[in-house]
């Protein structure tokens, strides 16, 4: 079985030639049939998420398309692992369907895989909802002790350029404790790469700006 997840539309090569490329090297791989799905993770309403063929004079072949926005959320609710994926399904109430992922999320007794499992449904659920609506369902303090989530965080400051990184501090310094004053923007700027690392989990805790003063006084030497 072959799963491949999309976001966007757009694929170089376009994605039926593309997925006939992954099967024939599977095939050629493993010498077995293989299934093959697509699974569209944002609404859209791009040809592509309703495209499941490639024809040409001499070729024809299919694969499975699945739009997750259509998909009855009930049988991902019923699984933990699945979680991550029923934000995105049908709902006429989205916040509640939220709700419900947020209920579920509880009831998993093993810390490790509740926050893990809560990386995930944050990182997806920030396709469909607003940042402030997922704080309201999801529990920052369990999230952020996710091996995921903090991967994310080194990830994305090793590969962006550092003042991107700093720059994405910022604005979400910004959205938890207000405007941050030009004087403590001057000491983030001399903050090391493993401290940005560090500041991007520890600001998840902060309420008001004595909890970043307070975060400076402690980490910069």
């Amino acid at each position: 079985m072959h799963l491949e997840f999309q976001v966007e539309t757009i694929s170089v090569p376009p994605l039926p030639l593309r997925m006939l490329d992954y099967y024939v090297r599977l095939y050629r791989q493993y010498n077995r049939p293989v299934d093959q799905f697509v699974i569209f993770l944002k609404r859209t309403t791009a040809a592509a998420a309703y495209t499941d063929q490639l024809i040409t004079d001499s070729v024809r072949y299919r694969y499975e398309v699945i739009r997750l926005w259509e998909q009855d959320p009930t049988p991902l609710l019923a699984n933990p692992a699945l979680l991550p994926l029923a934000t995105l399904a049908q709902s006429d109430s989205p916040n509640t369907l939220l709700e419900r992922v947020a209920a579920q999320l509880d009831m998993i007794e093993e810390r490790e895989k509740k926050r893990d499992i809560s990386a995930c449904v944050e990182v997806l659920a920030g396709l469909r909802f607003e940042e402030n609506i997922i704080r309201q369902y999801l529990r920052e303090d369990i999230m952020k002790e996710s091996v995921i989530y903090q991967g994310i965080i080194r990830e994305g400051i090793q590969q962006g350029k550092r003042e991107e990184a700093l720059s994405l501090i910022v604005r979400q310094l910004t959205r938890r404790i207000g405007t941050v004053a030009p004087e403590i923007q001057a000491q983030l700027q001399n903050l090391t790469t493993p401290q940005l690392e560090e500041l991007g989990v520890a600001l998840l805790d902060f309420r008001g700006i004595s909890d970043l003063t307070t975060w400076l006084q402690n980490n910069i030497s």
